[in-house]
């Protein structure tokens, strides 16, 4: 077959985000709750703050605000993780980055399985953070033994998605009615299940080890356990979340609140106690929950180490985890920590501490073939010659991640893993290297500068 006829990974994936969003909002109908409040506080923000507006406009995150979703998944063996990698690609998504959350109590590492191009990223910025169990982090021996065998009895793949996934493999692409098929056949893996796999008592030895391990262990596949829309004033959504009926979470995680917003913020409502079938009797689990996003910009290595040094201050001043009890005091702690950051998109720029991307502005575009114009990036900034915004950040926290986790999950979960960061044992299961995430913000930044010199007639920059 022509490759013309081929439907592109990147229209896939916006097909399949917004399945999965249909199908969420029909099993969770308070996560339609949440994106009609996400909506009203993003219209909001830009008329009240017409800068914002503005700088969405230069970066074309104003049209693919709307269809912004991060999923969450849990697989529960290295073969579940390699297919799973399989089904991605087909969508245009590659594993990028590691997350150890073992330190954080939670008993998986993780990537994020999402678009690697800016271009792609317009067009669909769908994610999904995917984590693997790590069984050997299970101390109970024949626990740990029940757990694999009931793992291994499982089959979290339709037939006909595993058929198409090597069909396009094959082939190199999916023709329309094809990739239809695809979207439909993908969404089972991530459906909820009622139905659980395990007996009432074999779910408890589970849950008692730690709640996790039950949720990928005792059902039938992955279930989507959140589905997470962007906003532009997460401080907003934490505010307006009750007034809707939604409970939310004591603590925004990530950086305090900034007139320029780094990495993520992140809020949710709790889980929701859902009823489930036990193979021997009915019972109920606690694992889905809305998350709401707030991204801000990519930080360099400079500035990370800068954001995580002011963070672990910020955790060492609470002299604690954060939660209900001391929210209040950390989230002010947070904020004086963090005015060591400036909030200035020339500064952090002048310093390094974000990514950036540049745009030839018709200030520049009609002085690209006059003599005395300025040639250094430096010089076409301070002409109006080129203007530059903050690269978004398209990734995730460990710290913030590990912290929404434990935070639906209740205050007692915690459980003492230590540090057990095992990226190659991760990259042998998931049958591939995982992309650097800074690496790729630094080419996309590169990517503007070209395209900058190429508009303004510049040989470089």
């Amino acid at each position: 077959m022509p490759a013309h006829d081929f439907v592109s990974p990147d229209s896939i994936r916006a097909q399949f985000s917004a399945a999965m969003s249909l199908m969420y909002k029909q099993e969770v109908p308070l996560y339609g709750t949440l994106l009609e409040l996400v909506s009203e506080i993003n219209q909001q923000v830009m008329a009240q703050q017409p800068e914002v507006a503005e700088a969405l406009r230069w970066t074309g995150e104003i049209e693919r605000l709307d269809q912004e979703r991060h999923g969450a998944i849990r697989v529960g063996t290295a073969a579940e993780l390699a297919t799973i990698a399989r089904l991605f690609a087909v969508m245009g998504m590659h594993p990028v980055g590691y997350y150890d959350l073992s330190s954080a109590g939670v008993p998986v590492h993780s990537t994020a399985f999402r678009a690697v191009h800016e271009q792609s990223l317009h067009i669909s910025p769908f994610r999904v953070f995917t984590s693997l169990l790590r069984l050997e982090l299970i101390d109970n021996p024949q626990l740990r033994e029940l757990a694999e065998s009931i793992l291994a009895k499982r089959q979290i793949f339709t037939a006909r998605v595993l058929e198409l996934i090597d069909q396009c493999e094959r082939d190199g692409g999916l023709d329309a009615a094809d990739a239809e098929a695809f979207v439909q056949e993908a969404l089972h893996t991530f459906r909820w299940h009622h139905d659980a796999t395990v007996t009432a008592e074999q779910y408890q030895q589970l849950h008692d080890q730690h709640r996790l391990i039950a949720d990928v262990v005792a059902f039938k596949g992955p279930h989507i356990n959140h589905l997470t829309p962007r906003t532009l004033d997460i401080d907003a959504i934490q505010l307006g979340m009750p007034a809707k009926g939604i409970p939310p979470k004591a603590v925004v995680e990530g950086p305090p609140t900034r007139r320029h917003p780094i990495l993520l913020r992140q809020t949710s409502f709790k889980a929701l106690q859902e009823k489930v079938a036990f193979s021997d009797q009915q019972g109920s689990h606690t694992a889905r929950f809305g998350e709401i996003e707030q991204r801000g910009a990519a930080l360099t290595p400079k500035g990370r180490q800068l954001y995580d040094k002011l963070l672990d201050a910020t955790r060492a001043a609470l002299g604690g985890a954060p939660a209900e009890a001391n929210a209040e005091r950390y989230m002010a702690l947070l904020k004086d920590t963090f005015a060591e950051f400036p909030d200035d998109l020339a500064q952090m720029r002048e310093q390094g501490l974000a990514y950036f991307r540049y745009f030839a502005t018709e200030k520049g575009l009609a002085a690209r073939d006059q003599d005395d114009r300025p040639t250094t990036l430096e010089g076409l900034i301070e002409a109006g010659h080129v203007h530059f915004e903050a690269l978004v950040y398209e990734d995730f926290l460990p710290v913030s991640a590990a912290g929404i986790f434990q935070s639906n999950l209740g205050d007692d979960a915690q459980a003492e893993y230590g540090s057990n960061a095992n990226r190659d044992a991760f990259e042998a299961a998931l049958g591939l290297q995982v992309q650097d995430e800074l690496a790729l913000y630094a080419q996309s930044e590169r990517r503007s500068l070209q395209a900058c010199a190429q508009a303004l007639n510049l040989g470089s920059m």
